[in-house]
């Protein structure tokens, strides 16, 4: 009877000390750094979610806040990242790692074509238009688009002034996750084949990436849910993505 109560107590004890699944698992090294860079018209707080399951396996975080309607994509690079990873040097980490959604990777991607980090880790880009989205291109030019999307949004589309489609293939450990389920019927619409209401499938692939999932969540919300926050997480450790069935 004493052995049965131990066990009930037990299981008790650990399922409320580790609501989100993840407080258990402390594989992620703490001399590794994560810089979590969030999409265009977001800011921090979007990323919340993911820098405290971050935190909570081992990685020191630093969850980027940048103006991303006040400035082109080449200008929020070159400002904000090497803020950023100067904040994670400074704790003694030997390795950064970037988590990115959406323009976040864009952003990664130009600041890498033009500056090397020599403690780079890996990095995984959560639906990224690394090939520009037809979103762009069909209301660029409506009352409005500008001061919603601010310079850097004029830059997202898939014609000649596309700034992800002059990037080029990347040459740095990247996995990328991206959704086929949209919340905004009408902008999926605008978008060629399956899409997360933002970004095609296809167009979320770039030329040198080591590995690609599909997930069914949607872009605004893909970077809050445990199956993605997991896939990341495993991605950071080993380089790949979990299998899944």
């Amino acid at each position: 009877m004493d052995i049965l109560k131990y066990i009930f107590f037990l299981s008790v004890f650990l399922l409320v000390d580790t609501p989100s699944g993840f407080a258990t698992d402390k594989s992620g090294p703490e001399d590794e750094c994560v810089i979590l860079l969030h999409g265009l018209a977001r800011s921090a707080s979007s990323m919340e979610t993911m820098e405290r399951e971050l935190n909570s396996v081992g990685y020191k975080v630093n969850n980027v806040d940048y103006p991303s309607r006040k400035l082109r994509i080449e200008e929020l690079a070159l400002t904000y990242i090497p803020q950023a990873l100067e904040t994670c040097r400074k704790q003694g980490v030997k390795k950064v790692h970037f988590v990115t959604h959406s323009m976040g990777g864009i952003l990664i991607r130009y600041f890498l074509s033009e500056i090397s980090i020599y403690d780079l880790g890996r990095v995984v880009m959560l639906s990224p238009p690394n090939q520009g989205s037809e979103v762009v291109d069909k209301l660029k030019n409506l009352p409005g688009f500008f001061a919603l999307n601010g310079p850097a949004g004029m830059q997202l589309g898939t014609d000649e002034n596309s700034l992800p489609l002059k990037l080029g293939r990347v040459d740095f450990e990247l996995g990328i996750i991206t959704g086929n389920s949209s919340i905004n019927l009408i902008l999926s619409q605008l978008i060629p084949g399956e899409d997360d209401g933002k970004v095609s499938v296809e167009r979320a692939k770039v030329e040198g990436m080591k590995e690609f999932l599909v997930v069914e969540h949607s872009h605004p919300l893909i970077m809050r849910f445990d199956d993605v926050i997991r896939q990341v997480v495993h991605f950071l450790n080993s380089g790949s993505f979990e299998k899944t069935d």
